[in-house]
């Protein structure tokens, strides 16, 4: 059987195009220039006879082509690219870029407080922390490493428990309370105000959940205000505008210095743990693997 004679970086620079969306995108993110980008897509394209993406003036998609020569090699790039890197790494300390995707919470209670030791520790390591709320996709965003409830998981990660199950807590102040009483039950909430979550990336109010008679239930309450920032919902409840709710772990400091009052406490929702999670086969890369060995030694749920 003939080769198609591709090499590993046209594929390399394939991947780079069908990543950024475009030409100039990729030479970028390669530190490439463009022309040369151009030429080795052009090459990789007629030794396929085929071509990987379609074109117009805005944007690159991939063909049915592109697509599944994208898929049926995702996996064995990174693990070339894990075993060329591994190979280097014997000889040096570790170094290079890793980046890690984490919601906004997670940063603040559980790396925050850690991330300065892991630079000091390994100064030749560049870390890239993304904060985001939404559920970016570790695979195709060629993220290294990212924390995230253990429901939320991508198919063909690896995950690395970073905690056991946590509830989600319901709160007010002592001023709401006393004005407008304390709820004992879920149907109680229909006569008062909820802080309201929403979802930058999808747009969407997050579901009010309750465990309830053995099983979780989906409950209504009227709106005080709608934030997309979980620092507001303390806020406001703080200052008495209505009820909150939050990660348990996270709202310490608020109950043990009485500002906030937990509320309905039987009938908290559980979240599954949080986890670490990264595509199989990059831990053999040194500068992964050790933010990997750090992070589980040191990542902890610590109250705001």
């Amino acid at each position: 059987m003939k080769s198609s004679g591709a090499s590993y970086n046209q594929i390399m620079i394939f991947h780079s195009i069908a990543r950024e969306g475009s030409i100039r995108g990729a030479a970028r993110q390669l530190e490439m220039a463009a022309p040369s980008v151009s030429q080795s897509l052009k090459r990789l394209e007629s030794k396929l006879g085929l071509p990987l993406f379609s074109r117009s003036t805005r944007q690159m998609n991939l063909t049915e082509a592109g697509r599944f020569l994208l898929e049926n090699t995702k996996e064995a790039m990174t693990t070339l690219d894990c075993a060329l890197e591994g190979v280097r790494d014997l000889r040096r300390a570790p170094s290079g870029k890793v980046s890690m995707t984490i919601p906004r919470f997670v940063y603040q209670s559980m790396i925050q407080p850690v991330f300065a030791d892991f630079c000091r520790l390994y100064p030749d390591i560049e870390l890239e922390i993304s904060v985001s709320e939404a559920l970016v996709n570790i695979s195709q965003e060629g993220i290294d490493v990212g924390i995230r409830f253990g429901d939320l998981i991508e198919e063909g990660l690896v995950a690395r428990k970073l905690t056991g199950p946590v509830q989600e807590s319901f709160f007010a102040s002592p001023a709401y309370l006393e004005k407008y009483g304390t709820p004992q039950s879920p149907e109680d909430l229909e006569n008062h105000k909820l802080i309201q979550y929403r979802f930058g990336a999808s747009n969407r109010l997050a579901p009010t959940r309750m465990k309830q008679a053995g099983s979780t239930v989906t409950v209504d309450i009227p709106g005080a205000m709608i934030v997309n920032d979980t620092d507001i919902i303390i806020d406001g409840a703080v200052a008495g505008i209505g009820i909150g709710r939050f990660l348990t772990p996270l709202m310490a400091k608020y109950f043990e210095q009485g500002v906030l009052v937990p509320i309905l406490q039987p009938y908290w929702f559980e979240y599954p743990g949080l986890y670490l999670c990264f595509q199989q086969n990059s831990q053999k890369a040194k500068r992964i693997r050790v933010l990997i060995d750090f992070l589980l030694e040191h990542a902890q749920l610590r109250a705001l």
